[in-house]
């Protein structure tokens, strides 16, 4: 297992953990979140920050929450499945005080079994849809609302996957109006994942999204685009607190919490991280790297002389 997920090792190679095309999408997001620096301020009387947060009614231990993976298998090895690996994430993320996104499939019995542990678990967690048919659709959001989530997504960037193009159910790209109806469908706050411009941000809020997370799918949809720590400026902007900002992409510790967070982001989602924590070590090995990210994102807080997570702000980082 690589010591830090940064796409370099698996380079282009899909299926499997890699990017699209030349694959250096997956590694532009890791090494951009690097180029930003943090301005130190230890003149105040902050001893232990608090990074408590609240989103979508859930109360979380940092704003964090894992990312939904989807075809485990297929990329990473068959020592689990979709429905086995979001069992072991959601339980694991409930355990360490966060929430997980379940991933979907063209098996409809992944988003139910999710639905079922999401349920199990006091509705903790969020169910992530991919940009199926409307037929395909209402079945699963039916299954999304007898889960208790308090929210639901929908990845709409993996149109762009290779593997699901050309699939039954057929997946593809979705106009306003489509999310429009999707958002009506859920009753609960509805979330767009794989926005990546200021002007698909405007097209989210006016569909109805809660939320949008800025992501690029980890390099898998579209080569040579930009790393999402390079664009999260704009949307953030653009967005003006309408609804709230998520982001993805090459986040890999505290540090880079608390970067995106400066920005303007309300939380950051983490996906491949999991899985290699799942894989390696399974649920203990997950409640272990989110002790160990609460740590790093509390040291930044301290040293940048943020007590609480809403006084993180731009004043805190240096971006090139």
């Amino acid at each position: 297992m690589c010591p830090v997920c940064n796409g370099k090792a698996c380079g282009n190679t899909i299926p499997g953990p890699g990017a699209k095309g030349i694959g250096d999408v997956a590694i532009r997001n890791y090494e951009k979140w690097k180029d930003i620096r943090v301005n130190m301020d230890v003149i105040s009387d902050i001893a232990e920050p608090v990074t408590r947060t609240e989103l979508f009614g859930y109360n979380l231990q940092l704003p964090l929450i894992a990312g939904p993976v989807g075809a485990v298998n297929l990329h990473y090895g068959d020592k689990y499945n979709d429905e086995e690996y979001n069992l072991k994430l959601i339980k694991a993320c409930h355990d360490a005080g966060i929430i997980a996104m379940t991933g979907d499939g063209t098996d409809e019995d992944v988003m139910r079994s999710a639905c079922e542990a999401i349920k199990k678990h006091e509705g903790r967690g969020i169910p992530t849809v991919k940009p199926w048919d409307i037929d395909t659709l209402k079945n699963k959001i039916e299954l999304i609302k007898n889960s208790g989530a308090r929210a639901f997504a929908m990845d709409i960037d993996a149109a762009g996957l290779p593997f699901l193009k050309g699939r039954i159910p057929p997946a593809g790209h979705k106009t306003v109006d489509d999310l429009k109806e999707i958002a009506s469908l859920g009753e609960r706050p509805f979330i767009i994942k794989g926005i990546m411009t200021a002007k698909s941000a405007e097209k989210a809020v006016s569909a109805g999204a809660s939320a949008i997370v800025v992501s690029n799918h980890g390099g898998r949809v579209l080569d040579q685009c930009p790393a999402t720590a390079e664009v999260l400026p704009e949307i953030v902007e653009a967005v003006d607190e309408r609804c709230k900002v998520l982001v993805d992409g090459g986040i890999r510790d505290g540090l880079d919490i608390f970067k995106a967070l400066a920005i303007g982001a309300d939380a950051v989602l983490m996906a491949r991280p999991f899985v290699n924590a799942i894989y390696k070590g399974g649920e203990q090995a997950v409640i272990e790297m989110v002790a160990r990210l609460e740590f790093e994102l509390k040291d930044a807080m301290s040293m940048c002389g943020a007590k609480k997570i809403k006084d993180i702000d731009k004043s805190m980082i240096r971006i090139k």
